[in-house]
């Protein structure tokens, strides 16, 4: 859930660099802007920024891992780091220009997807366990 705040967070600082026309704070050099990514064609999804769906990802993450749903969880995670690695795959290819704040949400999001799976694989090798003390 820590991660999932933290993903909210660095989506929440790059949601007005998506309306903004100033300088990005993150503006570092020729291939460092978070101003121009969040500004490009490619940050939005039918009128709606991609910032958006970050905040409400990892809100979801944070609502699965709460309730205790690892599978759902490591599930969403999946999604939210496929996505994730699409729009990287954009930045490099497509914009030639990387977004601190995006690349910072990537890591978070690859970290959510492994601690997920070793949370479900956690679960089921103890089913698993019990399963056996019972047939035994």
């Amino acid at each position: 859930m820590v991660l999932a705040v933290a993903g909210i967070v660095v989506s929440a600082l790059a949601l007005p660099l998506h309306y903004s026309t100033t300088t990005a704070p993150c503006d570092v050099n020729a291939h460092w802007d978070c101003g121009t990514v969040n500004r490009s064609s490619f940050s939005t999804i039918a009128d709606v920024p991609v910032a958006v769906f970050g905040i409400a990802g990892y809100l979801l993450l944070g609502g699965l891992s709460f309730a205790r749903q690892r599978f759902a969880t490591f599930l969403v995670a999946g999604m939210g780091f496929l996505f994730a690695f699409r729009l990287s795959m954009i930045e490099q290819y497509g914009l030639g220009v990387w977004c601190l704040y995006c690349a910072i949400s990537q890591v978070i999001i690859a970290l959510i997807l492994l601690l997920s799976l070793g949370w479900f694989m956690a679960e089921y090798f103890a089913l698993k366990r019990t399963a056996r003390k019972i047939n035994t």
